[in-house]
């Protein structure tokens, strides 16, 4: 059965995520990392992949960026990769390989999960992720935590069950004093 790995970047210590036009947005996109997003690691998680599952809010944005801007360390594999969006109002999609399901979130998660190798990335949005972890359908969560606190932002686990217990698998830091974490869901 396949994992479900949740991500989750531009995180702040005070718990909030990066809004466009915030100072918390322009910190992290101000980053030599986040301008250049292509370490070799990451690439290859995402190579891994068998789909990638988004909102569609978050499809609507990534699919914009990454059809206007091939030259995207991400553009080619997302284009070519197997994509997934859960949406109840989208009727059709202009980027390739998308598919759009709007039935039960927790059967249409067990099809993607049954067979075959990899694993399945949730790169959001926060709905999404309430929804996922309410259902207790998450295998993992990273989460790439910034040095600094937002004050502003929208809040990630708001609305969640009261006790979600994660198990660390790994933290690795980066120059710019990002760290990596990758948790596990005991099961």
């Amino acid at each position: 059965m396949r994992k479900l790995i949740a991500t989750v970047f531009n995180y702040s210590l005070d718990g909030l995520l990066a809004d466009q036009d915030t100072d918390f947005w322009e910190f992290c996109f101000g980053l030599p990392e986040n301008r250049r997003p292509d370490g070799q690691a990451h690439l290859e998680f995402l190579r891994g992949a068998y789909a990638h599952v988004m909102g569609r809010t978050t499809y609507e944005g990534t699919s914009k960026a990454m059809m206007t801007s091939p030259d995207h360390p991400f553009s080619d594999l997302l284009t070519s990769g197997r994509k997934v969006v859960f949406s109840r109002t989208m009727q059709t999609t202009d980027w390739a390989n998308t598919t759009i399901v709007a039935g039960d979130t927790t059967e249409e998660i067990d099809k993607l999960r049954q067979g075959g190798d990899g694993y399945i990335i949730v790169w959001g949005g926060v709905r999404l992720w309430h929804s996922l972890m309410q259902r207790d359908l998450l295998d993992e969560l990273h989460v790439s935590l910034f040095p600094y606190v937002a004050g502003e932002g929208t809040r990630l686990f708001n609305g969640v069950p009261k006790s979600y217990e994660l198990e660390l698998i790994s933290s690795t830091p980066s120059e710019s004093g990002i760290v990596d974490l990758r948790y596990r869901r005991p099961r």
